[in-house]
């Protein structure tokens, strides 16, 4: 057997099964889960009652993935929590912390114009995977999970504000919120923008990370129109340092348009985060001096507010990609298949530019203008992945970018990592 990291899906009967995707997709030292609709796996179809039922149903079948793989439910390192209403969130955290009592993950909430098959709730999982996926050579087991709060940031009773395992540190997803006051700052998207993104600053100076060392960011705007004012703040905190300065570093990015938001907000900013320390028992060789590996190709559409794909460790993490053809610069012709196709075409495009290839996708995030074109949708998704090996997400929005169809991001397996600084 090679020493290669692989990837590695997996599925068992307790949980509902997809035939594009799987329960969930180990690569490296994190288990990436397919997003929970609340489906009883016996019957195949939601679950009877309202949004406690439900929300308690896709913790039930998060919590079966889980325990098929042998982990439990405290290696849980972020939560991910879809609504269809915003009044339902209440609800859902009375469910949610009978499941977690006293580990809290890093968190996000957000309410979506649409879910699959009509449900209230839908949850995610990302689950640490101490013992890698390299098949004859684990990979420093029993590493440790590190959690952070600082008073200098928004706290809350429902989630940790940093978890790091391994070499990637999660935070929770940043509201507009004063931690002084724990109410949304005055102001407008602008105001609101330098809030979140000083109150991600605020958590990584906690932990001594720099804010350039930020991989990948998710926008969730309710208004897309407001995003022109998001990026000319966003652009005063990207980049931050002198090297990031002179080599023009930005993390991969997606931009998603949310039905609602906590409290009322106009913006929640959630970050993924580079941790070259690694957290114990990661030995200093294996640990020290990574570097972040930022990539963009012209073979597919370029931003300037985000890197195509950022490496960093094992993982790839490549932008949201729409439907644009990177020669003309304009959404193709044609409907939801021919986005989808265009979309993956993106992303295939820019996996292979940096040496890898359409088989290393561990994790699929689809975001759909109208949820009934899921079928059409799917036709084109599996001609890319036949054998439904990626985990995936699936959410409807009200409005994408371009006026696009469809927008998918991509989490990709980078089984050489990334090299020490020399």
């Amino acid at each position: 057997m090679s020493n290669d990291n692989v990837v590695l899906g997996r599925n068992t009967e307790n949980a509902p099964k997809c035939p594009y995707s799987s329960q969930t997709v180990a690569f490296s030292h994190y288990n990436n889960l397919s997003a929970q609709l609340p489906i009883d796996p016996k019957t195949g179809n939601l679950v009877a009652g309202g949004i406690k039922e439900q929300a308690e149903q896709c913790l039930h079948n998060i919590k079966a993935i889980v325990e098929s793989i042998d982990h439990v439910m405290s290696d849980v390192i972020r939560i991910t929590v879809f609504v269809k209403n915003i009044k339902h969130v209440d609800a859902v955290d009375e469910v949610y912390k009978t499941f977690f009592t006293t580990y809290l993950p890093a968190r996000t909430t957000v309410a979506v114009a649409d879910l699959p098959m009509g449900a209230m709730v839908q949850v995610e999982a990302l689950i640490s995977c101490g013992e890698g996926t390299i098949p004859n050579a684990p990979q420093s087991g029993d590493l440790i999970k590190l959690t952070n709060n600082t008073a200098n940031a928004p706290l809350s009773a429902l989630s940790t504000q940093t978890v790091a395992f391994s070499h990637y540190n999660n935070l929770t997803a940043q509201l507009p919120i004063s931690p002084k006051t724990g109410r949304v700052v005055a102001g407008g998207i602008k105001e609101q923008t330098i809030q979140c993104l000083s109150n991600i600053k605020a958590i990584l100076e906690s932990i001594d990370v720099p804010f350039d060392d930020i991989v990948k960011t998710t926008i969730y705007v309710k208004d897309l129109a407001d995003m022109d004012k998001v990026n000319e703040v966003y652009t005063t905190f990207h980049p931050d340092s002198a090297i990031a300065r002179a080599v023009g570093y930005m993390p991969a990015r997606t931009v998603v348009e949310a039905a609602d938001l906590p409290m009322g907000a106009l913006i929640q900013i959630e970050v993924v985060v580079s941790h070259g320390d690694g957290t114990p028992p990661q030995l200093v060789e294996d640990r020290h001096g990574l570097i972040i590996e930022a990539n963009n190709t012209e073979h597919a559409p370029v931003c300037k507010y985000a890197s195509q794909t950022v490496a960093f460790s094992h993982y790839n993490n490549i932008s949201g990609q729409f439907p644009i053809d990177a020669e003309t610069g304009k959404i193709v012709a044609g409907g939801v298949k021919e986005q989808t196709v265009q979309c993956l075409n993106n992303i295939k495009t820019i996996i292979e530019s940096v040496d890898h290839v359409i088989e290393d996708v561990v994790k699929v995030n689809i975001y759909l203008k109208n949820l009934s074109d899921m079928d059409a949708m799917n036709e084109a998704y599996s001609t890319f992945f036949p054998d439904g090996v990626p985990a995936r997400r699936i959410v409807g929005v009200s409005n994408l970018a371009h006026d696009a169809l469809v927008e998918i991001e991509a989490i990709v397996g980078n089984a050489e990592g990334t090299p020490p600084v020399k």
